[in-house]
């Protein structure tokens, strides 16, 4: 019965099925489990602080609105240089220090807030608390990637699995410490995140340095030999590719291109709430549910959505289904001022879940391209640069939703529900030709090439995506 339980169990290539079968045996085993420990204790505290910083810098410090918007707008645009710092020094230092020392960064700037009350030094110390944050996750990127190999989607699943759980509880903690709401409480708070971070790093510490560690020389781009299945020599659109991601077009296309594909983050946090507040008859109580909604979509879903996404070209024709999905629900948002409270709360939560497939979609398909077309001997450097596009969105995605659609009142969704559909499928199409671009050809002789031709050109299929 074991024997034959335990093959019910795996699917088609072994993976084990189930949330809590996967946890316990990782893609990358004892080293991936603690790693994903190790993130779900950084995301409780980083619920804990996402969901009391607001109040602490508005009741605690005493910040008004426009400088408590300054304070988080700079924070998003630091936080957008430390996912190509991380990369950048991931090429030449192993990952595990590098790990450890920004969530040790982290603590101490997080630390700093307690004594701070200059608004100039809380700048700062905010940037630093973002730029520290985009690096730990990148590294976190390129950990999961060394060890986890092939098998980094069901990984990805697992990550996100575990971040969600972790935001979850940290806001359940920090609502209990807002019920008391003293200035006590608030440092309280404060100071479990900063030991969430020390939790982290000492779990960090005892994993082992995933294989390609070390200083690593980028080998000449002509003798570098691109992984099956990546696009690491598609020299046509990269120009010099292999030595730097910023002289690589095709890769800069892509990272400029998923940055609105990360759009469903701004969608779920900022869109929704403020179109319910002040567009709709839906009671403001459901504000809520979009988030619990969306936790426990992700957790039950995630790993389902991964074992779909398994290719380089599977991601990128899945790219498709998040444009879908997003001008769904931007079309169900554009509806929701002509109905009355129950129609528009149905409507509201039917786009929350429209939202929330598409960011399970966006979560296999953006890691797995930014893995897959970056070349294997720079990958580090490939997906720090990668790291732009959440980080851009997040500064510049709530700003697109209140400044321009939500003026534009329905009509705003659906422009932008189509333009992003419009994108995606831009994005889908490149991706798939630079991974066609990576794949050798083998020579043939003319004579060799000339039948081929002619036997193409009376019997040619389309190739599948």
């Amino acid at each position: 019965m074991g024997r034959s339980a335990a093959r019910r169990d795996t699917d088609e290539d072994g993976t084990a099925r189930g949330l809590i079968a996967q946890l316990r045996r990782p893609p990358g085993g004892r080293d991936a489990r603690i790693m994903l420990l190790g993130q779900l204790l950084d995301r409780t505290g980083t619920g804990v602080w996402a969901a009391s910083s607001v109040l602490f810098f508005t009741f605690v410090v005493g910040l008004d609105a426009g400088r408590l918007g300054l304070l988080f707008g700079v924070g998003a645009v630091a936080g957008i240089a430390g996912s190509p710092i991380a990369g950048h020094l991931a090429d030449r230092c192993p990952v595990r220090p590098l790990l450890i020392a920004c969530h040790l960064l982290r603590l101490v700037a997080l630390c700093a807030m307690l004594v701070v009350t200059r608004f100039d030094l809380l700048l700062l110390i905010v940037a630093v608390t973002h730029l520290g944050d985009r690096a730990a996750k990148t590294l976190e990127m390129l950990f999961a990637t060394r060890v986890a190999g092939e098998r980094r989607a069901t990984y990805q699943a697992l990550s996100r699995s575990a971040a969600n759980a972790g935001y979850a509880v940290g806001a359940g903690i920090a609502a209990a410490g807002l019920a008391v709401g003293t200035r006590g409480a608030y440092e309280v708070l404060i100071l479990g995140n900063a030991l969430s971070f020390l939790a982290a790093a000492v779990l960090v510490w005892r994993t082992r340095e995933p294989r390609g560690h070390g200083r690593l020389v980028a080998p000449v781009p002509d003798r570098c030999t691109p992984e099956p299945g990546t696009a690491g020599s598609d020299m046509k659109d990269s120009g010099a590719a292999g030595t730097s991601p910023w002289r690589d077009r095709g890769y800069l296309r892509f990272v400029l291109l998923d940055i609105p594909m990360n759009l469903d983050d701004a969608l779920l946090n900022v869109g929704l709430p403020l179109w319910l507040v002040h567009h709709t008859d839906a009671p403001h109580a459901l504000v809520p549910a979009f988030l619990a909604l969306n936790t426990v979509l992700a957790l039950t879903l995630q790993l389902t959505v991964s074992a779909k996404v398994r290719t380089p070209r599977q991601a990128a024709a899945a790219v498709a289904w998040y444009g879908l999905f997003l001008l769904g629900a931007c079309a169900l948002l554009a509806l929701t001022p002509e109905h009355g409270p129950w129609t528009a709360s149905a409507t509201l939560l039917a786009a929350a879940t429209l939202v929330t497939a598409a960011e399970l979609v966006r979560s296999v398909c953006s890691w797995e391209l930014a893995v897959s077309l970056a070349p294997q001997h720079a990958r580090a450097s490939y997906l720090g640069v990668a790291g732009i596009s959440p980080s851009a969105q997040k500064a510049a995605g709530p700003l697109l939703l209140t400044g321009a659609v939500m003026t534009a009142g329905p009509l705003g969704w659906l422009a932008l529900g189509a333009g992003v559909a419009g994108l995606a499928l831009v994005q889908r199409r490149a991706c798939l030709h630079r991974l066609d671009g990576g794949r050798p050809r083998p020579a043939v002789s003319a004579g060799t090439a000339r039948g081929a031709g002619e036997a193409s050109g009376s019997g040619r299929r389309g190739r599948p995506d």
